[in-house]
Parts: C-alpha cells; sequence; structure tokens
C-alpha cells in the first residue's frame, strides 16, 4: 500500500466536493434525517462554499492517497476562520475524514500528525479541534494522541442541536 498526502488546490475541488459529501454522510448520515444530512451537505460543501475555503489562505485542504486513490483528507484552519475564536496561538483540525472501506488503516493517525506538524511549522502553541460527544470512537482515537476536552460548543445540523466536544492539545 502506497500512501501520500498532497495539499488540496483549485483544481482538486470535484473530487474534494465529492469525498467530502461522500465521507460527511457516512459519518453523520445514521444518526440524523436524510434531509438534514442532505441540506448540510449542499450548503457545507456547495461549489462556491469549497471555493472559498480552498482559496483562503488561513485554509488548507490536504488529500491522503492510497495508491493513488483519494481515501480521505484533512482541513486545517487558522488565524480568523477557526471556527472558534481560539486566538492566533492556535491551529484547528476542522476536519479529517476517511472514506469507509479505507478506515481502520492508519491513515486519521497520518493526517492527524500532519495537522500537528503544520501547527509546530507555524510555531503554534496548541492544535484544537470539535468532535461529536457520541462519536466514541473519535473521542477515543483523539484521546489517544494527548487531546483533552477544554470546552464544548453546538453544533446545528438541520433543526437537530449537537454537542460537540473542544479538545485541545499543547505542542512544542
Amino acid at each position: 500500500m502506497t500512501t501520500i498526502i498532497t495539499k488540496c488546490t483549485i483544481s482538486d475541488l470535484p473530487e474534494l466536493q465529492k469525498i467530502s459529501g461522500e465521507t460527511f454522510a457516512d459519518t453523520f448520515g445514521p444518526f440524523n434525517s436524510p434531509e438534514n444530512v442532505k441540506k448540510y451537505i449542499q450548503k457545507s460543501y456547495s461549489e462556491e462554499q469549497l471555493i472559498n475555503e480552498l482559496t483562503d489562505p488561513q485554509s488548507q485542504f490536504f488529500f491522503i492517497k492510497v495508491n493513488n486513490r483519494s481515501a480521505g483528507y484533512l482541513k486545517v484552519n487558522v488565524g480568523d476562520v477557526q471556527t472558534e475564536n481560539m486566538g492566533s496561538d492556535g491551529l484547528e483540525i476542522q476536519r479529517i475524514y476517511i472514506r469507509s472501506q479505507y478506515k481502520h488503516q492508519g491513515l486519521g493517525s497520518q493526517l492527524l500528525r500532519k495537522g500537528i506538524g503544520i501547527a509546530r511549522e507555524l510555531h503554534k502553541s496548541f492544535v484544537w479541534l470539535g468532535v461529536w460527544e457520541n462519536n466514541h470512537d473519535a473521542l477515543k482515537f483523539y484521546q489517544k494522541f494527548g487531546f483533552n476536552q477544554y470546552s464544548d460548543h453546538i453544533f446545528t445540523l438541520g433543526g437537530s442541536e449537537q454537542r460537540d466536544l473542544i479538545m485541545k492539545k499543547m505542542i512544542n
């Protein structure tokens, strides 16, 4: 298995849009109404929205590819585009999504290490992320990497309010 991580560019938009919708639906579809999931995907992963995010210098996307096939992706944010006001010392890992057929192969760990590495390169003091309180596998995964609950916030999906735990890891 050959694995590489590549930075996404605007030319990757169609693949990014496809993998975003697919992985979001796989992760959250079983726990939410199809209407809420569809509306969220249409809004959050629209061509216009993803172009704005891809061209924002404070956000970066990276594909992880297995044998030249996109298996998942990472999105990181700094500065004003962080989804919570965490100041200039933090880097947000907004998304780590892996296609279902590639899960449990260590790809999420590679992407998480990539995000932490970017934070170090940018001389950030900490990395943070939000994770749904009922996503027990993800919570264990992040705790294994030294993330601890720092706070929480409400994530609204359609008419459904859900609690995300804000997890934080200090880095040197």
